[in-house]
């Protein structure tokens, strides 16, 4: 079975260079609120370094990811921005990240400016609505395991690190938020990683997650 996915649309070297001239470098640590809802979007981010994930509160205050992890080489905080009023999302550092950030009005002269990079911009929009659109059909129709699996696969195709004993997912992410991911509870994802553990289909020591075989990983994606 293939894998879904769609493209991971990082910008290149050249297109980094142009927003590091007309940016500035912040770091934060682990588990730092980098923007949150009801801040004015006022800013775009290149994630130089590090993962940041993008989520909002429910009622009940539990975290709800929705949309993909960011990775190094990719714009965070655009649609809002592009748009203007205020964040309705919160984006959180998983790990100590690195961030260039520029001011609205400064990308967008540069958008002005570089006609390409204005095009990369709407190509990356494109590709994140599609995202967003297929996470809606796997929330109604997929059940928890198959949701779990493909989080897995996704997070071993944009963060994995190739070793002899698999793909190691460079993320380390607590049960709890791979639940958020996913749509379920806690004890869910327990429960399942344990399968996929017993089934070896992965390998994990505390946080730390290697997906073992992958083809036999995505078999619970229905």
């Amino acid at each position: 079975m293939s894998l879904p996915h769609l493209e991971i649309a990082a910008l290149n070297e050249v297109e980094r260079a142009i927003i590091r001239q007309a940016g500035f470098t912040v770091h934060y640590p682990k588990g730092h609120v980098i923007f949150a809802a009801g801040d004015p979007a006022d800013r775009v981010y290149l994630v130089e370094s590090g993962w940041v994930k993008i989520y909002r509160l429910n009622a009940d205050g539990r975290r709800v990811t929705v949309g993909s992890i960011r990775s190094p080489g990719e714009l965070m905080g655009l649609a809002e921005a592009l748009w203007g009023g205020e964040r309705t999302c919160f984006a959180g550092a998983i790990s100590n990240v690195s961030l260039v950030v520029l001011r609205k009005n400064k990308f967008e002269e540069l958008m002005g400016a570089h006609p390409f990079l204005a095009i990369k911009v709407a190509k990356l929009l494109g590709v994140r609505m599609r995202e967003a659109e297929q996470i809606i059909h796997e929330m109604v129709c997929w059940q928890a395991p198959g949701r779990l699996a493909l989080a897995l696969l996704k997070m071993g195709e944009r963060c994995g690190v190739e070793t002899k004993n698999g793909i190691k997912l460079g993320v380390q992410l607590t049960h709890e938020e791979l639940a958020n991911m996913v749509g379920t509870s806690r004890q869910t994802v327990t429960s399942l990683l344990n399968t996929f553990k017993q089934e070896k289909s992965i390998a994990y020591e505390g946080r730390t997650i290697s997906i073992v075989d992958p083809d036999k990983l995505a078999r619970w994606i229905m």
